[in-house]
C-alpha cells in the first residue's frame, strides 16, 4: 500500500545534546498531514526525539492513521559490510548488532569506539571506517584515510547516483554521515521492536504496515529548500518542512512508482530519479515571501489628512506579495498571478506554413509571367503532415491550410484563383512573392519574453503559452481574503432582527467583490461588539489579508481599531475622501487587516479604490490603476475643495447621471449604478454638459 495520510521527515543528527534553543546541524522534524503543514518541531538530542517518534507513532495507531516516517540517514551499508560484521546477509541484523554495542547519552556517546571495534575485528584497524572526531586518538580509527584500507564498496549504488551523497564510512568533518548511521540506525531499531508487526521498513519490506520508515535525503529538492531558506531561517528546519509537503502532495500512483525499487541489502534513497515531480509538484516548491513589516501602513510624521493619490502611493510602495509560490499545470491557470516572466520555449508558428489551401511553388519560377500553368507533384502538404520530398523549380504541390512548406516553396496562390486538371494547376500573375504565406517565428520567435510576472492570465496568455511550447506555469497561489463584519446592530440577513438593529449588507457585498477581484473569499462571519470574541475570531482565520467592516473609528464600540492598537500596528488613515473618510490599517499576526468603515456605500467605494489594487499586490500581480473616461456631466453640483469625491452614476444618452441622493446610506444607489464619477480634491463648479470623469465598474474588474 502507498497511500498515506500523514507523514514525518527527520533530520537527524549524530552530535551531542544541542540546546535548548533551536539551532542547525540539530534534529528537525517535519509533519504535513490531512490538514496542511506543521511548524517543523526542534529537537535537541535523539533521546527527546525517539521520545517524540514513539508518541506520533502511538497517536497514529491510535486514530487509525498510516503513517510515513523519512530518515535523512543510509539505512543499510555497501554490500558485504553486514555478512562481514554479522555472518548474515539481513541489513536488520546490523541494526540489531548495533543497538546492542552503542550506547547514547545526550553529551555522550561511543559511536568512535564502536567503529574502531568494527575496523579492528575486520581489517586490524586500517578500515571501513575513518574520521575520528574525538581529542583523544583511538586505536584501529584513523583520523584521516591515510593508509586507510576498505574491503567494502566506498559507496552504496544509490550513492553513486545521487550527485554530492557522501560515503557512509566518513564519521567527521564537512558533509559526514557516518556518525547519523551509527546513531540513528539503533534509534531505528528499537522503534522496529518496539512497534512489532506495526512498522515495516523500505525498501527491504513490503509497505503493508501502519507505519513505514523510509530513507529521505533533502538534497533531491535543493532547489526549493535554496529558494524557500530565507535570511533569519533554519535551513534543516525548512528543508524537512518541504520533503514532507512534496511527499504527502503526490497522488498515490506516483509514490507507488518511486517505491518500486530492488536493494535488498544497501537500501534506497526515496524520490531519487523523482526530483523533477518532487519539485514540480503544486505543494513540494512553496516560496513563501517574506511577510509585511508591522510597521508598513505608518503615515509620515505629521500626517493627519491624507489625499487620496498619497494613500494610494504608500501602498503601492509598501505591500507586496505575501502568497507561496507554485508550479501548476497550463490548464489549471486561469485567472492565477504568473509569479515569474516567460520566455517561449519555441517559435511560433515553428516552420513556416501556408496560410491559405491552395497550391504552393518557388515564386521566381513565374517571375514576369502573366498566364501560368505548372505541373503538380504527387501527393500533397497538410497540416501536422509534413511532404516528405522537394517541389522542383518549375513544379507546384497542392497545399492545405497550416501545412510547413515543403523545399521548394516560398509562394501559394489560393484555391479560388485556380484551375486545375490532374496533372497540372493554372492561374493567373503576377503573384507576390511570399503570398499567403507565414513565416518562422513571425508571431514569437524562439526564447523571446512572452508574458511578464505579475500578469494575471487570461485565456488568451494560455493559448501564447501553449503555442510557444509551455505546459507548467509558476504562479503564486490564490489569496485568501477573509471578510468579517462586527456590531451589536448588525444581524445576518433573514434572522429576526429587534428594533434598531439592521441586516448585514456588507458581509455578502464584500464577499462576491473578493471573488469578483479574483481571489478567494474567506467569510469569515460576523461578531459582536465583544473583544474577546473578535480576538478569537481573527486568531482563527485561514486567511492571507483581512477586511472588516465596522468598528474601524476611535469610539467606545470601535473594537478593531483597538484591538490592532494593542497589537501595535495600527494606523488610522484619515482619506481626503468622500464618502469613506476613516480606513483603519494594520496587521494581526502577519496578515493585513483593511478596517473598512461600516456603511455600505463607503465600505463599497474604499473597496474599489484601496483594497482592490492592494490587494492585488498581496497575490503578486501588478499595481492596477482603473480606466475611466471623460463624459459631458448630466447633473450639476457645486463641490467645496479638500476632498475627492465618488459619486454612484451610469451613463445615459452619453452622459453621466448620477444617483438623486449622496448619502452614504442608501444602499438602493449601488445597486442603480453602472460606475463612480470621480470629482477631484479641488474645489470645482459642474453644470450640464461640463467634461466630468466617469469608472465604469468594469475597470475595477466587477
Amino acid at each position: 500500500m502507498s497511500h498515506f495520510d500523514r507523514f514525518l521527515m527527520v533530520d537527524w543528527s549524530g552530535g551531542n545534546d544541542s540546546g535548548a534553543r533551536p539551532r542547525k546541524d540539530a534534529i528537525w522534524i517535519g509533519d504535513s498531514g490531512p490538514h496542511g503543514d506543521a511548524a517543523p518541531l526542534y529537537q535537541r538530542n535523539r533521546t527527546v526525539a525517539e521520545q517524540t517518534l514513539t508518541s506520533r507513532i502511538e497517536a497514529a495507531l491510535t486514530a487509525g492513521e498510516r503513517l510515513c516516517i523519512g530518515f535523512d540517514f543510509p539505512f543499510g551499508y555497501p554490500t558485504g559490510f553486514a555478512a562481514a560484521l554479522t555472518g548474515h546477509v539481513d541489513p536488520f541484523a546490523v541494526w540489531g548488532w548495533l543497538a546492542a554495542r552503542i550506547t547514547d547519552a545526550p553529551r555522550e556517546n561511543n559511536r568512535f569506539d564502536v567503529a574502531a571495534g568494527i575496523n579492528q575485528h575486520l581489517t586490524q584497524g586500517r578500515g571501513p571506517f575513518w574520521g575520528n572526531g574525538l581529542r583523544r586518538d583511538i586505536a584501529g580509527l584513523p583520523r584521516t584515510k591515510a593508509g586507510y584500507r576498505n574491503p567494502f564498496p566506498a559507496r552504496r549504488k544509490i550513492e553513486t547516483r545521487a550527485k554530492g551523497a557522501f560515503t557512509c564510512w566518513q564519521l567527521s568533518g564537512a558533509g559526514a554521515v557516518g556518525s547519523q548511521v551509527l546513531m540513528g540506525l539503533p534509534v531505528l531499531e528499537r522503534l522496529r521492536q518496539r512497534f512489532a508487526d506495526q512498522v515495516a521498513v523500505w525498501p527491504f519490506e513490503p509497505l503493508d504496515r501502519p507505519i513505514a520508515f523510509v530513507e529521505i535525503w533533502p538534497s533531491l529538492i535543493n532547489d526549493a529548500v535554496r529558494a524557500a531558506t530565507g535570511p533569519d531561517d533554519i535551513r534543516d528546519a525548512v528543508q524537512v518542512r518541504l520533503v514532507a509537503r512534496a511527499l504527502g502532495g503526490l497522488a498515490p500512483d506516483r509514490l507507488t512508482a518511486m517505491l518500486q525499487v530492488d536493494a535488498p541489502e544497501e537500501g534506497w534513497i526515496l524520490g531519487h530519479g523523482f526530483e523533477q515531480e518532487l519539485l514540480q509538484h503544486e505543494g513540494a516548491i512553496s516560496l513563501k515571501p517574506p511577510p509585511l513589516n508591522n510597521d508598513c501602513f505608518a503615515l509620515p510624521p505629521g500626517v493627519n489628512w491624507t489625499p487620496v493619490d498619497e494613500a494610494l502611493a504608500l501602498l503601492r510602495d509598501r505591500l507586496h506579495p505575501v502568497v507561496a509560490r507554485e508550479t501548476v499545470p497550463l490548464m489549471q491557470a486561469s485567472g492565477r498571478v504568473l509569479a515569474e516572466d516567460l520566455s517561449a520555449r519555441r517559435a511560433n508558428p515553428p516552420l513556416a506554413n501556408t496560410a491559405v489551401d491552395g497550391y504552393g511553388f518557388a515564386a521566381e519560377t513565374i517571375a514576369g509571367q502573366d498566364e501560368i500553368a505548372l505541373p503538380l507533384v504527387a501527393g500533397r502538404a497538410a497540416a501536422g503532415l509534413a511532404y516528405p520530398g522537394e517541389v522542383p523549380p518549375g513544379y507546384a504541390i497542392r497545399m492545405l491550410t497550416g501545412a510547413t512548406l515543403p523545399q521548394g516553396v516560398d509562394t501559394v496562390v489560393l484555391d479560388e484563383d485556380c484551375a486545375t486538371d490532374a496533372g497540372q494547376v493554372a492561374f493567373r500573375g503576377p503573384v507576390k512573392p511570399g503570398a499567403n504565406t507565414r513565416r518562422a517565428g513571425e508571431d514569437v520567435t524562439q526564447g523571446a519574453p512572452i508574458l511578464p510576472r505579475g500578469r494575471v492570465l487570461t485565456p488568451a496568455d494560455l493559448a501564447l503559452a501553449a503555442a510557444t511550447g509551455l505546459s507548467d506555469l509558476p504562479v503564486h497561489a490564490p489569496l485568501r481574503v477573509g471578510v468579517l463584519s462586527t456590531g451589536d446592530e448588525v444581524v445576518p440577513a433573514g434572522s429576526p432582527a429587534a428594533p434598531g438593529q439592521i441586516f448585514d449588507a456588507n458581509r455578502p457585498m464584500l464577499l462576491s467583490l473578493i471573488a469578483r477581484f479574483g481571489h478567494v473569499p474567506v467569510d469569515l462571519g460576523h461578531v459582536p461588539d465583544n473583544r474577546a470574541t473578535l480576538r478569537a475570531r481573527l486568531d482563527s482565520a485561514d486567511a492571507d489579508a483581512i477586511l472588516t467592516s465596522g468598528g474601524a473609528s476611535a469610539g467606545d464600540e470601535d473594537h478593531v481599531s483597538a484591538l490592532l492598537r494593542e497589537s501595535g500596528a495600527l494606523n488610522a488613515w484619515r482619506i481626503a475622501l468622500k464618502p469613506g473618510r476613516p480606513l483603519a490599517l494594520g496587521m494581526w499576526q502577519g496578515k493585513p487587516v483593511f478596517g473598512l468603515p461600516g456603511n455600505p456605500v463607503a465600505a463599497f467605494v474604499c473597496a474599489l479604490v484601496f483594497a482592490r489594487p492592494a490587494l492585488r499586490l498581496l497575490a503578486g500581480a501588478d499595481w492596477s490603476e482603473p480606466t475611466g473616461f471623460d463624459v459631458p456631466a448630466a447633473f450639476a453640483k457645486s463641490k467645496k475643495p479638500g476632498r475627492r469625491e465618488y459619486l454612484r452614476a451610469r451613463i445615459r444618452e452619453g452622459r453621466a447621471e448620477v444617483f438623486k441622493s449622496e448619502g452614504s446610506g442608501r444602499i438602493s444607489g449601488l445597486s442603480w449604478a453602472e460606475g463612480l464619477v470621480e470629482l477631484p480634491d479641488g474645489a470645482a463648479e459642474i453644470t450640464p454638459c461640463t467634461p466630468v470623469r466617469y469608472i465604469p465598474f468594469g475597470s475595477f474588474g466587477i
